[in-house]
């Protein structure tokens, strides 16, 4: 998979932009990805170097219009934390 592939958006939520403080940053990654897969896709878009990656399946919803009733797509994040003096811009990717 390429890099691009791998991370699909950051996820700016105000609880995420909290984290990026002490930085770490949330991305939403393809459900294939390993731990692996998303810390070398990170280091190659954003040129940083990677400490830790945390990754979290969150099952979809039942959800419902109407009298329909649905299931919203699984996802799956990642927590990226950085080594000490590396940034990411996220504004400049929106």
């Amino acid at each position: 998979m390429k890099p691009r592939e791998i991370i699909r958006r950051p996820i700016m939520t105000e609880k995420s932009l909290r984290g990026s403080e002490g930085g770490k940053y949330t991305f939403e990654v393809a459900l294939g990805a390993t731990k692996f897969d998303v810390r070398a896709a990170v280091e190659a878009i954003f040129s940083v170097q990677v400490r830790k990656v945390n990754v979290i399946n969150t099952p979809g919803r039942q959800r419902r219009r109407g009298r329909y009733t649905f299931q919203s797509p699984m996802r799956r994040k990642a927590i990226v934390t950085l080594a000490p003096g590396n940034k990411i811009d996220l504004e400049a990717l929106t």
